[in-house]
C-alpha cells in the first residue's frame, strides 16, 4: 500500500516516546510534530490542520478516548488512531464506538506504524469532501410526516430481533441515524456498535478491516489483530454504503451472514460470532445485480428487512421541525442558545427543495446562526442561504463572453469563491470551510494553490 504523505500529529505524555514516532514517521517522509498532552494537541489543530492524530490511550488529564471525542466533536474530519500498552478487545471496541479509525498497541513496530497511519491517509483522502460526514443528527429520529411515522413504527419492529437490515435512501437522509436507532433499541443495546464505511477503503484495506489480521499475513502486519466484525461480537455491526463493497469481498461477507464465521487474513483459525448486520447504501443494488457488480445471493440476505427512508421533499412539514431541532441544538453547541428562526425563515426553508436532504438542511441552520448578527434568524437570511439566484453575482471580465480555457475560468470561480467565503468568515478558516461546504484540510490545499495563505 502507498499512501501520500501526511501531517500527523502524535500525542504521547512520553517525550521519548512521542520523539520517537514523529522521527519515525518523518523520515517515511510525513511531517510529523509531537504534542505533549491532549490539551496542547487540541491547541496545534486549532492553528492548522492535520491530516491524522496519532495518540496513546492513557496520558494525565485528558485521556486519549476524552481526546478521540473532543477531536470528532470540533474537527470531525481528522482521523484518529490510538496507541495503548494495554490493548484488550474491550478497550478496541470503546475506541471504535467512540470514533478511532484504528488501535494500535504497545510495544510498536515501525512497520506496523507506518502502515497503520497509510491506511488512515489512504481512507480519508477517498471520503467524500462534505463540511459534516457521517451524523446528520446528534439525537433521535424528526419527524412527524406520515413516510417518518412509517419509518419509525419499522423500527420499533425490527429492533426487537436479529434479522439483517438494509436501509436505502438518497445521500443526507439519515441512514447512519436509522442504524444507530435500530441499536439502541434492541435487546443488544448494551453492546458495542461498531460502523464501518465500505466507501471509505479500497478492498485491499477493507477485508483487513472486517476480517482483522494474523501477525505476518502482509508487511506491517507485526501481530495479530480483530477485525471490526469481531469486534462487534454480542453487538451490531452497521456496513455504511454496502453497495461500494468488490465482489471478492461480497464472498466473505456472504459466508459470515450465512454461517457466522469466518477466518482472519493470513489466518486458519475459523472464529464464530453472534453480530447483527445493518446495511446501508443509497445505490440501486438491482441494477448491479443486473450488471454482475453484486452478488444477488448477497443482496437477498442484506435485504431480509428493508427500511426506506424517504427524502426530505417528500416528508412535507417535517421541514419546519427538524429546523427547531437543529435550531436549538446548533445554538447551544455555537453560544447562540437564544437563537430562532421567524415565521417567515420558517416558510422559506419549508419552500425550498433540499436536494442534500436533512444534511443540507442541518448545514443551512448551522451557517445562519454563525453568521447572524441578532437572535431571531429571518427570511431574507434563509433566502440568502438557500437561493444562488439571492448571492452577489460575479462581474463578467471584459465586454464579451469568456473565451479563455474552461480550467483558467474555473480557477478564477474558485478563488473568488474563497475570497468571499474568507470575508463572510473574517478569516476564520474553520468556518470558512463550513461556509463552502469543504473539509479543514481541502479548504488548507486550495488556499495553498491559489497563494491565499
Amino acid at each position: 500500500m502507498s499512501a501520500p504523505a501526511g501531517s500527523v500529529l502524535v500525542v504521547d505524555d512520553d517525550a521519548a516516546v512521542g520523539k520517537v514516532l514523529a522521527l519515525l514517521l518523518t523520515q517515511a517522509g510525513h511531517e510529523a510534530e509531537h504534542a505533549p498532552s491532549a490539551e496542547a494537541a487540541l491547541s496545534r489543530l486549532d492553528a492548522r490542520p492535520f491530516d491524522v492524530v496519532l495518540t496513546d490511550l492513557q496520558m494525565p488529564g485528558m485521556d486519549g478516548l476524552a481526546l478521540l471525542r473532543e477531536i470528532g466533536r470540533r474537527f470531525g474530519d481528522v482521523p484518529v488512531i490510538l496507541l495503548t500498552a494495554h490493548g484488550t478487545v474491550p478497550a478496541a471496541v470503546e475506541a471504535m464506538k467512540s470514533g478511532a479509525v484504528d488501535f494500535m498497541l504497545k510495544p510498536f513496530d515501525k512497520e506496523e506504524v507506518l502502515y497503520v497511519v497509510d491506511k488512515a491517509l489512504v481512507a480519508c483522502r477517498r471520503r467524500p469532501e462534505r463540511a459534516e460526514e457521517g451524523r446528520v443528527a446528534s439525537g433521535e429520529l424528526v419527524g412527524n410526516s406520515a413516510a417518518m411515522r412509517d419509518v419509525m413504527g419499522l423500527v420499533v419492529k425490527i429492533a426487537r430481533g436479529t434479522s439483517t437490515v438494509l436501509v436505502r435512501g438518497e445521500t443526507g437522509t439519515g441512514k447512519e441515524l436509522v442504524a444507530r436507532a435500530l441499536h439502541e433499541a434492541s435487546p443488544r443495546k448494551n453492546g458495542p456498535l461498531v460502523t464501518v464505511n465500505c466507501a471509505a477503503l479500497p478492498d485491499t484495506l477493507l477485508e483487513s478491516e472486517l476480517f482483522g489480521y494474523e501477525k505476518g499475513a502482509f508487511t506491517g502486519a507485526t501481530q495479530k489483530k480483530p477485525g471490526r466484525v469481531e469486534l462487534a461480537h454480542g453487538g451490531t455491526l452497521f456496513l455504511d454504503e454496502v453497495g461500494d463493497v468488490s465482489p471478492s469481498v461480497q464472498v466473505k461477507l456472504l459466508r459470515v451472514l450465512q454461517e457466522k464465521s469466518f477466518e482472519r487474513v493470513g489466518g486458519t483459525q475459523t472464529i464464530k460470532v453472534d453480530v447483527r448486520f445493518i446495511t446501508a447504501t443509497h445505490r440501486d443494488l438491482e441494477a448491479m445485480i443486473a450488471t454482475g457488480a453484486f452478488r444477488e445471493d448477497l443482496f437477498y440476505r442484506l435485504a431480509v428487512v428493508p427500511i426506506i427512508l424517504p427524502p426530505l421533499r417528500d416528508r412535507g412539514a417535517d421541514v419546519v421541525q427538524l429546523a427547531r431541532h437543529f435550531c436549538a441544538e446548533l445554538g447551544r453547541a455555537n453560544g447562540r442558545p437564544r437563537a430562532t428562526l421567524d415565521d417567515g425563515a420558517l416558510d422559506a426553508l419549508a419552500r425550498a427543495s433540499w436536494p442534500g436532504n436533512v444534511r443540507q438542511l442541518r448545514n443551512v441552520i448551522e451557517r445562519l446562526i454563525i453568521l447572524a448578527d441578532v437572535d431571531v434568524i429571518g427570511r431574507s437570511d434563509v433566502e440568502r442561504e438557500v437561493n444562488p439566484a439571492k448571492a452577489p453575482s460575479v462581474a463578467p471580465r471584459g465586454p464579451g463572453p469568456d473565451e479563455r480555457p474552461l480550467d483558467a475560468q474555473r480557477k478564477d470561480t474558485e478563488r473568488e469563491a474563497l475570497l468571499h467565503a474568507l470575508a463572510r468568515a473574517k478569516d476564520n478558516r474553520t468556518l470558512a470551510a463550513r461556509l463552502l461546504g469543504v473539509s479543514r484540510r481541502t479548504l488548507y490545499n486550495k488556499l495553498r494553490e491559489h497563494a491565499l495563505e
